[in-house]
């Protein structure tokens, strides 16, 4: 396992991909930053870094599909997948392999905004509690999205489809809500019901808000470990298919 681990992070962090990557999320981050501090008026600056986070969901959704892009449709394209199937190394182990290959990349853009917080302590207060509640709920929430884009690479052996279709995916389910309280699913309320269940912005918006619920970390390590055992049950599918 540990090979293709590392194998996945040369492939980050041995080219620019993971360094644009994490530049790309750092210069939106600061974009929503700036935006927030620009609102404000009075002498004194306030702004919720919850509020920060919640907005940057909306931008990284663009980079999520990025990241996960090449997980498995590389393989396929490239003919390496055949060598990776032929391996002694179980389906389960590729797959946590490649998770936890994106989920290192994932944290180390988190990372870089660690930068803001240090300079707002430094110049005024930071609320940590609140802070806290947003990296847990951003990291979670990348982490689901995340597992989706593996899902979707490996599905297909072009990258640019992959990235696509994830991202016309990852848009739908974020604004799930939003389409479940429109009057016309409001006149069934069971369909309602059903959709406003697997809806993951309203789960997040409360760890933006600086609240932790048990149901809503039940609700995303749940879809973490469901889009994880579809991801092994569709390699697992075509290392049979190759006999």
């Amino acid at each position: 396992m540990f090979p293709i681990y590392k194998k996945e992070l040369q492939s980050f962090f041995f080219t620019p991909f993971a360094y644009t990557l994490a530049g790309l999320f750092l210069l939106l981050f600061t974009y929503t930053i700036v935006n927030k501090i620009a609102d404000v008026t009075g002498h004194f600056i306030y702004f919720s870094f919850t509020d920060v986070f919640y907005n940057a969901i909306i931008y990284f959704i663009f980079l999520i599909p990025i990241l996960t892009m090449r997980t498995f449709a590389d393989e396929r394209k490239f003919g390496t997948e055949v060598l990776l199937m032929s391996s002694p190394v179980s389906v389960l182990k590729i797959v946590l392999a490649k998770f936890f290959a994106n989920i290192t990349v994932f944290t180390f853009m988190l990372a870089g905004t660690l930068i803001y917080p240090i300079i707002t302590e430094a110049n005024g207060s930071v609320v940590y509690s609140q802070l806290i509640c947003a990296y847990i709920g951003f990291f979670l929430w990348g982490t689901m999205f995340i597992c989706l884009g593996m899902l979707i690479s490996s599905f297909t052996e072009n990258s640019i489809i992959a990235a696509i279709i994830g991202e016309l995916i990852m848009f739908c389910f974020l604004f799930l809500d939003d389409f479940a309280n429109t009057g016309f699913i409001s006149e069934y309320p069971k369909l309602q019901s059903v959709l406003m269940a697997f809806a993951a912005q309203p789960r997040f918006a409360y760890f933006s808000q600086g609240f932790i619920r048990l149901s809503d970390i039940v609700f995303f390590l749940s879809a973490i470990l469901v889009l994880l055992s579809w991801n092994y049950i569709s390699i697992e599918k075509k290392r049979w298919n190759r006999g």
